[in-house]
């Protein structure tokens, strides 16, 4: 194997929050984050964010060591952050089986299912009820 072909070592995956998708990518590296071709502090702006989607990295004690390349859309920021998490922990999974049962006892590898309830027929939203009068 050439040392092109070792050093163009990938691993992929599909992290999801609410509407948002982050189609991640894991290279060995400086632990530079891009998301759309921007880095992770501009994209997210919060820092809260920024620390949020790194967890997995400081959980596993694999910080500074992958360069990640995210695409992200659909959903808002808050939904982006966790669905880049969620991405980056399945991509360190493919990469290593090991850090497996760090990252499930985190919660990093749990699709959280949490949607938007429907407006239900004859509500003002998904509970809310119109006024009652008694009278």
């Amino acid at each position: 194997m050439s040392t092109d072909a070792q050093t163009a070592v990938r691993y992929r995956a599909t992290g999801k929050r609410k509407n948002a998708v982050a189609r991640v990518t894991l290279t060995p590296g400086t632990g530079v984050v891009t998301c759309n071709g921007r880095p992770i502090d501009e994209f997210f702006g919060r820092a809260v964010l920024v620390t949020r989607a790194r967890a997995p990295f400081a959980t596993t004690s694999t910080e500074g060591r992958f360069d990640v390349t995210a695409l992200l859309h659909g959903g808002g920021v808050s939904g982006q952050a966790g669905a880049l998490r969620h991405g980056i922990a399945k991509a360190l999974t493919s990469m290593d089986e090991s850090m497996r049962t760090d990252l499930k006892r985190e919660g990093f590898l749990t699709r959280d299912a949490r949607i938007k309830e429907r407006k239900k027929a004859g509500l003002k939203g998904a509970r809310k009820r119109p006024q009652f009068s008694k009278r």
